[in-house]
């Protein structure tokens, strides 16, 4: 391998011109062997023939604009101060040795400048010079190009840098003209700029994923999701987001082309019109100010990361998608959004009116897009045509993302409210549910994990969630809790295995608490009627789902579907339980135990009008099976007040006497109070039938399970009623 290496360097001959002699030969023999190992992995293989040997000298008559030049054999170099091999000479030493490198190993290709011009730049080190220049449009480089097809001015090299540019690595388009070269094909078509540039969007594939901003559930999905692509103009929304100051007022600029954005632009811009008309000039202009975001899309940059962008953008070009050099997938987009969205409403607000004001305005279906924040991006080629087009959508359940090659997204736009209305008839009860949870747990005892990955919102910040199980307060204690790409798992040490909880989380203490003066209370009472410190939201069929199964998840067919039309229609009425805030996760209300699997029978009842009834809808396990169970007089005294006597129960409520002391008088009062406190205190399966009172204890009997108010689950089992008949039993007129 030794003499196979020494075999490929040539002999590097120097004739006093340049100086030091010794280091120029070294530079060169170090520089060859780079170039050489980039040419082996690229085209697969080594030439079988050694190079020849190569003349490093001063060069005579060279124009200004050059610190190089070269034929076979010979290369010349501009040494401005004698004994200094200064940064500019080496570089023009490395870009001349690839040409070098290239008539020795692919001589088929040596009439091609642009190949020759585009190898030495891309190997040379210069492309990230070039990246410091001002942006230029693929556009403008693709016509500077066709005018200087020898690529040798200044303004040739900036224009074909600008196309390297476009590609994050080594260019593929290189790839495939060295492997060319290794097989020993003819080079029959010189390269292109077009074959340079599409490169970066040959990737392009149709694709559309639409997800619910609530549960963060796929609703549809259609396409290679998970490839990513050049993304166009959409992450403009996330510069915006990431900018700790407030974005600035910028004059137009109509003789500049990335100002280019629509007709009768003003004199001066805002950054919701930059937004709405997709403004490059304006973000360029922004960054030009010095007052830009974080290149890196500031504290949105780990989430964009999260969700697959390629890599860290280097400018503002990079950010709003001028070069096609970073990807992300739909699916990493759509989840983007989704926190986006949670974060930042007003952004939303803003971008809401772009069919009206924007890139979607003055189409026949504008006017579909009412109420739905949208953003549009093309992805182009060398000669400005569009090679990928994508339409974001977020309404107040979806979020949708379209991608299309080939295609401008106005020419799809009409796709967009299609997809969303066909997504909201196959896909019922998308709309927000929210619930108080974990009421009962001490809210320091509870953990919570995202698997996917999880986001706390600090305000309108969001900041990556740790690893594994973390307490969950904390988390939410300033904004919410968002978990992308799964469910939450919630542990606390009742439920150590845990649950999932598909939705997001946010903190709302309730108010103060007060039992009704009177009515009897116990501290597991107390904490059902006083709520949660925890909200969860998500959608109202998967509430209604988690509400069905842990109420009786042996239920099936139409007493299953009769159970989850009560249990969505009471989610809409919670304020005889909780006024002015949602449900609670218990049978105070309705006992929600995380996310589950979502049967047909629930989709079906979400599918149907809601009941009849404008009140909440009561309803328990029901049954006639017998029980008995004994308490403690010393608990049913402490409930219902001393001296207590012909306690008895009818329609709901228990009736007894109580034995009350006032001055010296000594007399019998009656009371009356729902039996569901007396049900829900003592933990009975159901309201009694009897009570019998004992020494020390008393006997309670009845039948079936629960309050016994509404809708009797075992009894709608043994109907073999329509779901529609055991409604009308149950609540009647």
């Amino acid at each position: 391998m030794t003499v196979a290496l020494l075999a490929a360097t040539p002999v590097f001959l120097t004739k006093g011109d340049v100086t030091p002699e010794a280091e120029l030969r070294a530079e060169a023999e170090a520089t060859w062997k780079a170039l050489e190992a980039r040419y082996v992995a690229e085209a697969g293989g080594a030439p079988a023939r050694a190079p020849a040997t190569l003349s490093l000298q001063r060069g005579e008559g060279m124009l200004p604009s050059r610190n190089g030049q070269g034929r076979p054999g010979v290369v010349e170099l501009r040494q401005n101060t004698p004994g200094v091999l200064e940064a500019r000479l080496r570089v023009a030493l490395r870009h001349e040795l690839a040409h070098q490198l290239l008539w020795w190993a692919c001589p088929a290709s040596a009439e091609d400048r642009l190949f020759h011009e585009a190898f030495a730049l891309a190997v040379s080190g210069e492309l990230a010079e070039w990246r410091e220049a001002p942006y230029q449009s693929m556009a403008s480089a693709s016509v500077e190009l066709a005018r200087n097809p020898d690529v040798d001015t200044p303004r040739a090299r900036r224009a074909l840098a600008r196309v390297l540019n476009e590609d994050a690595g080594f260019p593929r388009a290189l790839t495939r003209r060295l492997r060319q070269c290794q097989d020993g094909a003819r080079w029959a078509v010189p390269l292109s700029v077009e074959e340079l540039a599409g490169v970066a969007v040959e990737a392009a594939a149709s694709a559309t994923v639409v997800l619910n901003r609530h549960s963060g559930e796929v609703l549809f999905a259609e396409g290679d999701l998970k490839r990513a692509m050049p993304y166009g103009s959409t992450l403009k929304p996330f510069v915006v987001a990431g900018s700790a100051a407030p974005p600035p007022v910028l004059p137009s600029r109509a003789d500049v082309p990335e100002w280019s954005c629509g007709d009768e632009l003003p004199g001066n811009v805002d950054v919701k019109t930059a937004l709405l008309r997709s403004c490059n000039g304006y973000f360029l202009d922004w960054e030009g100010q010095g007052r830009a975001p974080p290149k890196a899309f500031g504290p949105w940059g780990p989430v964009l990361a999260a969700v697959g962008l390629s890599s860290e953008p280097l400018d503002m070009a990079d950010a709003i998608g001028l070069r096609s050099t970073l990807r992300i997938s739909p699916w990493g987009l759509a989840q983007a959004y989704r926190l986006l969205a949670e974060a930042r409403p007003e952004l939303m607000a803003v971008l809401a009116d772009n069919a009206a004001l924007g890139t979607l305005s003055e189409l026949s279906v504008s006017k579909a897009f009412v109420g739905v924040a949208t953003k549009t991006g093309t992805v182009r080629d060398a000669e400005s045509r569009p090679r990928l087009g994508w339409i974001v959508a977020v309404d107040e359940e979806l979020i949708a993302v379209v991608a299309r090659p080939g295609k401008m997204p106005r020419s799809f736009a009409n796709e967009v409210p299609e997809l969303l209305a066909k997504v909201r008839r196959k896909r019922v009860g998308q709309e927000a549910a929210r619930v108080q949870v974990l009421g009962l747990v001490a809210s320091g005892a509870v953990e919570a994990q995202c698997q996917g990955m999880g986001f706390a919102l600090v305000g309108r910040t969001p900041r990556a969630v740790p690893e594994g199980f973390t307490k969950l307060a904390p988390l939410v204690s300033k904004g919410a809790a968002v978990c992308l790409g799964s469910p939450w798992r919630v542990r606390f040490p009742e439920a150590p295995a845990g649950r999932d909880y598909a939705g997001v989380f946010s903190w709302s203490p309730p108010p103060l608490h007060l039992p009704p003066p009177g009515v009897p209370s116990n501290p597991h009472s107390f904490k059902a009627r006083r709520g949660s410190d925890f909200l969860f939201r998500t959608t109202r069929l998967q509430y209604t789902a988690g509400v069905v199964s842990a109420e009786d998840a042996s239920l099936t067919g139409e007493p299953r579907v009769a159970l989850a039309r009560v249990v969505a229609h009471n989610e809409r009425h919670p304020d005889s339980r909780h006024p002015g805030r949602p449900l609670c996760d218990t049978t105070h209300c309705q006992t929600f135990l995380g996310t589950v699997r979502v049967k047909p029978e629930e989709e079906r009842a979400l599918g149907l009008p809601p009941p009849r009834w404008r009140k909440w809808l009561p309803f328990s396990q029901g049954g006639q099976t017998p029980w008995r169970e004994m308490r403690s007089r010393t608990q049913v005294e402490f409930l219902l007040g001393q001296g207590v006597t012909g306690l008895r129960f009818a329609e709901g409520r228990m009736l007894y006497l109580r034995t009350k002391r006032e001055g010296g008088a000594v007399f019998d009062v009656s009371e009356s109070h729902p039996c569901e406190l007396l049900r829900s205190a003592l933990k009975l399966p159901a309201c009694p039938q009897t009570a019998t009172f004992m020494d020390t204890r008393v006997l309670f009997e009845g039948r079936g399970r629960g309050h016994g108010e509404g809708l009797d689950v075992e009894a709608a089992k043994a109907s073999g009623s329509s779901h529609e008949q055991i409604l009308e039993r149950a609540y009647g007129q």
